[in-house]
């Protein structure tokens, strides 16, 4: 008995090999995309790590520098180019500084995030010398780009200057709220 050969039985074979071929090289594009995937995450987190390593040593050379110049009159001549009425105040402008700068890398390296810096500037701006150092320093911010972070938290700082001005309450923990964070 002959049977009959038309091919349907080699192409019905040859259809269900290409079929499992193309299964097959979607489930590796699958499995390359979710590993392309894995090493961006990677590739970002090692980038954020070295962003933020890179601005703590620079807060640390710049605390050092500071260090320097609040013990020697003559260097803080150099790092602080506002007037300043004694030697106390220009190291208490330098100190205030380094609280700023302090709580600004904490923003920008993520120990803080934004409602954190709000409460943290806040305590630092109930206090009489911060203010004048930030009102001497006026000039100085309007230099910095309008969409830079140091801008934004300066606004910040502007806005619970203003809060804490205007409020009538004793209670200064309490007063204002964080302005929404800007991108």
């Amino acid at each position: 008995m002959a049977t009959r050969n038309d091919g349907t039985r080699g192409r019905g074979y040859a259809a269900a090999a290409g079929l499992a071929f193309a299964a097959g090289a979607l489930v590796a594009l699958v499995a390359q995309q979710r590993r392309y995937d894995e090493l961006l995450l990677r590739v970002t987190a090692v980038e954020r790590d070295d962003r933020q390593a890179v601005l703590t040593e620079q807060q640390r050379l710049q605390f050092s520098l500071l260090c320097k110049a609040m013990d020697d009159a003559d260097l803080a001549a150099v790092y602080s180019t506002v007037e300043i009425e004694s030697p106390i105040q220009r190291r208490q402008y330098l100190f205030a500084h380094a609280m700023y700068t302090n709580a600004l890398l904490a923003y920008r390296t993520g120990v803080v995030n934004w409602e954190e810096l709000h409460g943290h500037l806040r305590v630092i701006c109930t206090n009489s010398i911060f203010r004048d150092y930030w009102k001497a320093h006026t000039e100085h911010r309007a230099s910095l780009r309008e969409d830079s972070e140091e801008a934004r938290v300066g606004r910040m700082v502007d806005g619970i200057i203003q809060d804490l001005d205007e409020a009538d309450i004793d209670e200064w923990w309490v007063v204002g709220e964080p302005p929404a964070e800007e991108s």
